[in-house]
Protein backbone atom coordinates (compact mmCIF):
# COMPACT_ATOMS: atom_id res chain seq x y z
CA UNK A 1 0.00 0.00 0.00
CA UNK A 2 0.86 3.45 -1.14
CA UNK A 3 0.97 5.99 2.19
CA UNK A 4 -0.45 9.59 0.67
CA UNK A 5 -1.94 12.70 1.60
CA UNK A 6 -5.47 13.89 0.55
CA UNK A 7 -6.45 17.61 0.70
CA UNK A 8 -9.59 18.59 -0.13
CA UNK A 9 -10.13 22.19 -0.54
CA UNK A 10 -13.69 23.97 -0.85
CA UNK A 11 -14.71 27.24 -2.21
CA UNK A 12 -17.75 29.07 -2.44
CA UNK A 13 -16.96 30.42 -5.40
CA UNK A 14 -13.81 30.15 -8.06
CA UNK A 15 -12.89 31.32 -11.74
CA UNK A 16 -10.45 30.22 -14.23
CA UNK A 17 -9.39 32.36 -16.97
CA UNK A 18 -8.07 30.71 -20.05
CA UNK A 19 -5.46 32.47 -21.18
CA UNK A 20 -5.56 31.15 -24.55
CA UNK A 21 -7.91 33.74 -25.64
CA UNK A 22 -6.74 36.98 -24.88
CA UNK A 23 -8.40 40.34 -24.00
CA UNK A 24 -11.59 37.67 -23.21
CA UNK A 25 -12.95 36.53 -20.20
CA UNK A 26 -13.22 33.06 -20.81
CA UNK A 27 -13.54 30.68 -18.24
CA UNK A 28 -12.16 26.81 -17.66
CA UNK A 29 -14.31 24.08 -16.09
CA UNK A 30 -11.40 22.98 -13.98
CA UNK A 31 -7.96 24.71 -12.22
CA UNK A 32 -4.79 24.28 -14.30
CA UNK A 33 -2.20 22.19 -13.07
CA UNK A 34 -0.12 25.25 -12.25
CA UNK A 35 -2.90 26.95 -10.37
CA UNK A 36 -2.89 24.28 -8.13
CA UNK A 37 1.22 24.19 -7.73
CA UNK A 38 0.86 28.18 -6.82
CA UNK A 39 -1.92 27.04 -4.02
CA UNK A 40 0.40 24.78 -2.47
CA UNK A 41 3.66 27.24 -3.01
CA UNK A 42 1.58 29.98 -1.11
CA UNK A 43 0.79 27.28 1.65
CA UNK A 44 4.91 26.20 2.08
CA UNK A 45 5.80 29.57 1.79
CA UNK A 46 7.33 30.33 -1.88
CA UNK A 47 8.37 27.88 -4.38
CA UNK A 48 12.32 27.65 -2.89
CA UNK A 49 10.27 25.65 0.00
CA UNK A 50 8.43 23.08 -2.69
CA UNK A 51 10.62 19.92 -3.59
CA UNK A 52 11.00 20.53 -7.31
CA UNK A 53 9.43 16.68 -8.34
CA UNK A 54 6.67 17.31 -6.88
CA UNK A 55 3.76 15.72 -8.43
CA UNK A 56 0.06 15.36 -7.33
CA UNK A 57 -3.02 14.02 -8.91
CA UNK A 58 -6.71 16.28 -8.20
CA UNK A 59 -10.25 16.16 -9.27
CA UNK A 60 -12.31 18.57 -9.25
CA UNK A 61 -16.43 19.62 -9.07
CA UNK A 62 -18.67 22.53 -9.16
CA UNK A 63 -21.90 22.35 -7.70
CA UNK A 64 -23.24 25.36 -9.90
CA UNK A 65 -21.88 27.62 -12.75
CA UNK A 66 -22.87 31.27 -13.59
CA UNK A 67 -21.82 34.89 -15.65
CA UNK A 68 -21.25 38.04 -13.38
CA UNK A 69 -19.25 41.09 -14.12
CA UNK A 70 -15.52 41.93 -13.45
CA UNK A 71 -13.61 44.76 -13.75
CA UNK A 72 -11.14 44.34 -16.59
CA UNK A 73 -7.89 45.85 -16.39
CA UNK A 74 -6.06 45.37 -20.00
CA UNK A 75 -2.09 45.35 -20.03
CA UNK A 76 -0.59 48.04 -22.32
CA UNK A 77 3.05 48.88 -23.28
CA UNK A 78 5.10 50.95 -21.41
CA UNK A 79 3.94 54.56 -20.81
CA UNK A 80 0.72 53.49 -22.79
CA UNK A 81 -2.77 54.12 -20.82
CA UNK A 82 -5.13 51.32 -20.99
CA UNK A 83 -8.96 51.99 -21.18
CA UNK A 84 -10.10 49.96 -18.12
CA UNK A 85 -13.98 48.56 -18.75
CA UNK A 86 -16.74 45.95 -17.07
CA UNK A 87 -16.62 42.27 -18.95
CA UNK A 88 -19.00 39.25 -18.24
CA UNK A 89 -16.65 36.47 -16.04
CA UNK A 90 -17.56 32.71 -15.86
CA UNK A 91 -17.36 31.50 -12.43
CA UNK A 92 -17.82 28.22 -10.79
CA UNK A 93 -19.89 27.74 -7.21
CA UNK A 94 -19.68 25.60 -4.29
CA UNK A 95 -16.17 23.63 -5.73
CA UNK A 96 -14.54 20.47 -4.38
CA UNK A 97 -10.78 20.28 -5.64
CA UNK A 98 -9.41 16.95 -3.91
CA UNK A 99 -5.53 16.58 -4.44
CA UNK A 100 -3.25 13.74 -3.78
CA UNK A 101 0.78 13.53 -2.79
CA UNK A 102 2.90 10.86 -2.62
CA UNK A 103 5.93 11.89 -1.88
CA UNK A 104 6.64 14.42 1.46
CA UNK A 105 3.60 14.08 3.27
CA UNK A 106 4.68 15.48 6.19
CA UNK A 107 5.88 18.63 4.86
CA UNK A 108 2.27 19.17 3.38
CA UNK A 109 1.08 18.39 6.20
CA UNK A 110 2.53 20.87 8.28
CA UNK A 111 2.10 23.55 5.61
CA UNK A 112 -1.37 22.88 5.13
CA UNK A 113 -2.50 23.08 8.77
CA UNK A 114 -0.61 26.44 8.68
CA UNK A 115 -0.45 27.96 5.41
CA UNK A 116 2.41 30.62 5.52
CA UNK A 117 0.06 32.59 3.05
CA UNK A 118 -3.82 32.52 2.71
CA UNK A 119 -4.99 30.18 0.68
CA UNK A 120 -6.64 31.19 -2.88
CA UNK A 121 -7.74 29.14 -6.04
CA UNK A 122 -8.34 30.96 -8.89
CA UNK A 123 -8.94 34.82 -8.90
CA UNK A 124 -7.10 36.95 -5.82
CA UNK A 125 -10.23 37.12 -4.27
CA UNK A 126 -11.38 33.95 -4.28
CA UNK A 127 -10.68 32.34 -0.62
CA UNK A 128 -10.29 28.70 -0.10
CA UNK A 129 -10.30 26.11 2.74
CA UNK A 130 -8.47 23.38 3.03
CA UNK A 131 -8.27 19.96 5.33
CA UNK A 132 -6.19 16.78 4.93
CA UNK A 133 -5.81 13.04 5.96
CA UNK A 134 -3.63 10.66 5.56
CA UNK A 135 -4.94 7.48 3.24
CA UNK A 136 -3.32 4.60 1.65
CA UNK A 137 -3.42 3.65 -2.19
CA UNK A 138 -3.27 0.35 -3.49
CA UNK A 139 -2.30 -0.97 -6.85
CA UNK A 140 -5.20 -1.57 -10.19
CA UNK A 141 -7.72 0.24 -12.32
CA UNK A 142 -10.17 2.64 -10.92
CA UNK A 143 -13.09 5.05 -12.09
CA UNK A 144 -11.75 8.15 -14.10
CA UNK A 145 -14.56 10.33 -12.12
CA UNK A 146 -13.89 13.93 -12.20
CA UNK A 147 -10.23 13.89 -12.45
CA UNK A 148 -7.76 15.79 -14.87
CA UNK A 149 -5.88 13.35 -16.23
CA UNK A 150 -2.97 13.68 -18.97
CA UNK A 151 -4.70 13.32 -22.35
CA UNK A 152 -2.69 10.21 -23.81
CA UNK A 153 -4.00 7.97 -20.59
CA UNK A 154 -5.52 4.88 -22.61
CA UNK A 155 -9.14 4.88 -22.31
CA UNK A 156 -9.45 8.60 -20.68
CA UNK A 157 -12.33 10.49 -21.84
CA UNK A 158 -14.15 14.26 -21.11
CA UNK A 159 -13.41 17.52 -22.60
CA UNK A 160 -9.06 17.35 -24.46
CA UNK A 161 -7.79 20.84 -23.23
CA UNK A 162 -4.52 22.11 -23.42
CA UNK A 163 -3.56 24.00 -19.83
CA UNK A 164 -0.83 25.39 -18.29
CA UNK A 165 1.35 22.75 -16.19
CA UNK A 166 4.32 25.33 -14.70
CA UNK A 167 4.71 28.80 -15.03
CA UNK A 168 8.23 30.60 -15.02
CA UNK A 169 9.08 32.67 -11.64
CA UNK A 170 9.28 35.79 -14.01
CA UNK A 171 5.92 34.18 -16.19
CA UNK A 172 8.45 34.74 -19.19
CA UNK A 173 7.92 31.10 -20.29
CA UNK A 174 4.77 28.42 -19.92
CA UNK A 175 4.32 24.72 -20.21
CA UNK A 176 1.82 23.42 -21.32
CA UNK A 177 0.15 19.89 -21.60
CA UNK A 178 -3.29 18.42 -22.93
CA UNK A 179 -4.93 17.07 -20.17
CA UNK A 180 -8.73 15.19 -20.31
CA UNK A 181 -11.57 16.43 -17.97
CA UNK A 182 -15.47 15.12 -17.57
CA UNK A 183 -17.01 18.13 -15.70
CA UNK A 184 -19.91 15.65 -15.18
CA UNK A 185 -17.88 12.47 -14.03
CA UNK A 186 -17.27 9.30 -16.20
CA UNK A 187 -17.63 5.82 -15.16
CA UNK A 188 -14.71 4.80 -17.70
CA UNK A 189 -12.20 2.54 -15.46
CA UNK A 190 -8.76 3.47 -16.40
CA UNK A 191 -5.40 2.07 -14.97
CA UNK A 192 -3.17 4.63 -13.43
CA UNK A 193 -1.20 2.24 -10.72
CA UNK A 194 -2.55 3.31 -8.35
CA UNK A 195 -6.45 3.89 -6.81
CA UNK A 196 -8.28 5.04 -3.51
CA UNK A 197 -10.27 2.91 -0.99
CA UNK A 198 -13.58 4.36 -2.62
CA UNK A 199 -12.09 3.75 -6.36
CA UNK A 200 -10.69 6.42 -7.62
CA UNK A 201 -8.12 6.46 -10.17
CA UNK A 202 -4.93 8.25 -8.47
CA UNK A 203 -3.49 9.92 -12.05
CA UNK A 204 -0.41 11.77 -10.87
CA UNK A 205 0.65 14.96 -13.33
CA UNK A 206 3.25 16.42 -14.86
CA UNK A 207 5.64 18.15 -12.36
CA UNK A 208 4.45 22.11 -11.43
CA UNK A 209 7.84 23.51 -10.40
CA UNK A 210 9.01 26.53 -12.41
CA UNK A 211 12.55 25.70 -11.76
CA UNK A 212 12.01 23.56 -14.77
CA UNK A 213 11.57 26.21 -17.16
CA UNK A 214 14.86 27.64 -15.50
CA UNK A 215 17.18 24.81 -16.98
CA UNK A 216 15.38 23.23 -19.83
CA UNK A 217 17.32 24.06 -23.10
Amino acid sequence: MTQALEIVITTPVVSFRNPLYSGLQVGLPCPPPSTVGGLLAAAAGSWDRVPEPTRFAMSFRAAGSGTDLETYHPLGSRGASTNITIKDRDFLALTTLTVWLTEDLSLWERALRRPVWPLRLGRSQDLAAARTRRTGLVPGPGAQGHAIVPDDLPRATGTRMRLTTAIAHDRSRTKWDGYRYSAAGSDTRIDTGLVTADGQAIALLPPVHPVQLTTAP
